[in-house]
């Protein structure tokens, strides 16, 4: 009787602060104003966050301390990766590349909104389209790849190439709208409008975040509930809560290429190589060890990655293919590294968003670092409305170097520009809205510090690269022909010019250390780089229980 009097007042107790926190869950610690009630604002808040979800093929990279930069001799002699002890922010990684069936959905996706057939659409799907020709050779039999390495089913999880970095960035913005669509699809909150052909299926995470009512043409019948608050009610056929915002969680955060920063840290995977608070010496590959070949008894003398070992040697003998693949090769072919990351070294490199500089200097920020931050703000009418491109503003086009025409930002998104020097008064931690150059190229790091920014823009540029061609219109053809100037240029270096890392099937072992760093135009692509994505993961570093620090004790 007496165990079961203290049994009973356990159960009571807890019963007691359970519905105690249950009723003040609700409401602010501070002022005791309830969230979500119509009767009382209807403030927002949402407590029901328990971490994110790594999104569909990614994986959870924890972040930390380590070293960048190089583990090897610097046999190139470029300089450009002396090592820096830096901090990378927890996120997520694609485990592998972006395959070629992925992006053609993609590039269907385009060619289904903004059809080609209309005119104001009319460079869009071009602009998309991955260029098939980087397989073809001067002095080589290639071109069955490229007739069939996009689009023919045979290569379908192949990594898609001939893609330039400026195309890898618009499709990270496509995949996080749609996933986006899907999600608000699977939940209830909007119909599948992929079942209704009268719509165009255009959907923008920004624009629907700041007036929803402009897309899907208008039709806001389409939107079936937001998010549940006291006191909703259902009508038939009538919107049901709140519309969602940016503080409900309920949306996917961004996807974009890694920062240089992130794909090595990523690549390396030290947590394999960790000893407590220590590393026990620095990582050469992806994997752990100084040999490309695989120790394990079952696949020993295997190669662990897809690289050029030789001259003429791109796969081996036959019947005894050293690495399986002459040219890239089907993804997750090869053992993940410590992260569950596949192809870190070999197979393609890839894309990440830093504009290229020869070093990282001791100046750059060691949280996080990344060189190429352009600062915008969305662009507000006379009206005091954000714009939206193709409803107030025109769509505008790019041509570049090459010849290519691309729109600046794809019709239905809202308008961006960059910030003013208003904008940046009295700031500590930035003072413009472009810093790519920044300590490296700019006005303050040159010899000519005390110019004016007028005197300045006369001057030669630190790199002496390429300026973007002049376009000069025929007066016989009516059609506008790309003029190059004459100037010697010792450098391809600009603020245009974008990092790629690790090595490729094209490569010899060398290039397969996660330090190295290459450089190529934003707009240029080649049959050898491909790309994966990452997310920012929120709140704590790790969601996982912490392990004792001194397990023995």
């Amino acid at each position: 009787m007496k165990y079961i009097y203290k049994i009973t007042l356990v159960v009571f107790t807890t019963l007691l602060l359970a519905n105690c926190n249950k009723s003040t869950s609700g409401k602010s610690r501070l002022t005791g104003l309830s969230f979500n009630d119509p009767k009382n604002g209807n403030y927002i808040r949402n407590s029901s966050f328990d971490g994110q979800d790594a999104p569909l093929g990614m994986v959870s990279i924890e972040g930390g301390s380590f070293t960048m930069g190089q583990v090897q001799d610097d046999v190139m002699f470029d300089w450009n990766t002396t090592p820096k002890k830096i901090h990378v922010r927890s996120f997520f990684m694609d485990e592998a590349e972006v395959t070629n069936s992925e992006y053609f959905l993609y590039v269907q996706y385009m060619k289904d909104v903004f059809s080609p057939s209309e005119e104001k659409y009319r460079h869009i799907y071009s602009s998309v389209l991955p260029d098939t020709l980087v397989w073809r050779k001067s002095l080589g039999n290639t071109d069955i790849l490229t007739e069939n390495y996009f689009r023919h089913p045979a290569y379908a999880d192949y990594p898609v190439v001939g893609v330039t970095w400026l195309q890898a960035n618009e499709y990270c913005k496509w995949r996080t709208n749609a996933v986006n669509l899907k999600k608000l699809i699977d939940k209830g909150h909007i119909e599948n409008i992929f079942e209704n052909d009268s719509i165009r299926n255009f959907f923008d995470t920004d624009v629907f975040l700041v007036d929803d009512s402009k897309l899907f043409e208008g039709d806001t019948t389409i939107y079936k509930r937001g998010v549940r608050t006291r006191n909703s009610r259902s009508n038939a056929g009538a919107f049901e809560g709140r519309k969602i915002t940016q503080a409900d969680g309920v949306l996917q955060q961004r996807f974009r290429l890694p920062t240089e920063a992130e794909w090595e840290f990523a690549a390396k995977a030290i947590v394999e190589n960790r000893e407590y608070n220590n590393i026990r010496g620095r990582k050469k590959y992806a994997w752990n060890g100084k040999y490309t070949r695989a120790k394990s008894k079952r696949f020993r003398g295997d190669q662990l990655a897809n690289f050029k070992q030789g001259k003429g040697q791109y796969s081996g003998l036959p019947g005894w293919s050293s690495d399986g693949s002459d040219i890239p090769i089907r993804i997750k072919s090869y053992p993940p590294n410590a992260f569950g990351l596949y192809d870190m070294s070999g197979n393609v490199a890839e894309w990440v968003a830093d504009v290229y500089r020869p070093i990282i200097d001791n100046e750059a920020n060691d949280f996080n670092y990344f060189r190429g931050n352009l600062f915008t703000k969305k662009f507000i009418n006379q009206e005091g409305k954000v714009v939206i491109i193709g409803d107030e503003a025109a769509v505008e086009y790019d041509t570049l170097p090459n010849g290519t025409i691309i729109p600046r930002q794809l019709p239905g998104t809202i308008k961006y520009v960059p910030i003013t020097r208003d904008d940046a008064t009295f700031r500590t931690n930035f003072s413009k809205a472009d810093n790519a150059n920044i300590g490296d190229g700019d006005l303050n790091s040159t010899r000519f510090y005390q110019d004016d920014e007028d005197r300045f823009a006369s001057r030669p540029s630190m790199y002496n690269s390429p300026k973007r061609p002049s376009r000069v219109r025929d007066s016989i053809t009516g059609r506008d022909v790309l003029t190059n100037d004459s100037k010697m240029r010792r450098t391809l270096i600009s603020d245009q010019t974008r990092v790629y890392k690790g090595g490729s099937w094209a490569d010899r072992e060398y290039w397969l250390d996660p330090a190295q760093r290459r450089y190529l135009p934003e707009y240029m692509a080649t049959n050898f780089i491909g790309f994966r994505c990452v997310s920012d993961q929120l709140g704590p570093m790790s969601y996982k229980k912490r392990k004792a620090r001194h397990p023995s004790r």
